[in-house]
């Protein structure tokens, strides 16, 4: 069994760092999964343009590939201008729709301030939905407050969530394989 995380972003850290944490205690849960990470920072990914994804070539081929050999996701994106980002958008459009079918996704968020939680529940959510995907209940939303000035997590409830997360991916991902 493979968990993907994404940290769906081309700039800043703090997407990662969350994404990671997420990742870390899904392996401490359960150790048999398969953990990668997908950091788009690390890729030169082109813009989709409808074309089938099979021929697209380089980073974009193996970002495709990575996407594909999942069996189940951790999402991660900044908010920006209340919305995901550009490059998580993109890394979507690209993947092929049957990739997440029936597939467990949850989803962690970094924004300045709390006032852009929703756009998990309002964006990713309804995705996730189209993709006939299972979604994990919870979410994991970071704001700058919950980090020091060297981007360690410092916020003790934030903390929670990320273990609660990653309890939920381990636990649907065992249920639906059973």
């Amino acid at each position: 069994m493979k968990l993907v995380g994404i940290s769906g972003t081309i700039v800043g850290s703090k997407t990662r760092i969350i994404v990671n944490k997420v990742l870390d205690q899904v392996k401490k849960l359960d150790p048999s999964i398969e953990i990668e990470l997908l950091d788009l920072k690390e890729y030169n990914v082109q813009f989709c343009d409808g074309r089938d994804p099979s021929t697209y070539e380089g980073d974009t081929k193996k970002v495709i590939e990575t996407m594909n050999s999942a069996d189940l996701f951790l999402i991660g994106t900044p908010i920006f201008q209340s919305s995901l980002s550009g490059a998580l958008k993109n890394l979507i459009d690209l993947t092929p729709v049957e990739t997440f079918k029936n597939k467990v996704m949850g989803f962690v968020a970094t924004g300045g301030t709390d006032q852009h939680y929703l756009v998990i529940e309002n964006q990713l959510k309804p995705i996730a939905g189209y993709f006939h995907a299972y979604v994990a209940p919870s979410y994991v939303y970071a704001q700058n407050d919950h980090f020091n000035s060297q981007n360690e997590v410092i916020d003790e409830e934030l903390l929670n969530r990320i273990q609660n997360l990653a309890k939920e991916l381990v636990f649907m991902q065992n249920a639906l394989k059973s």
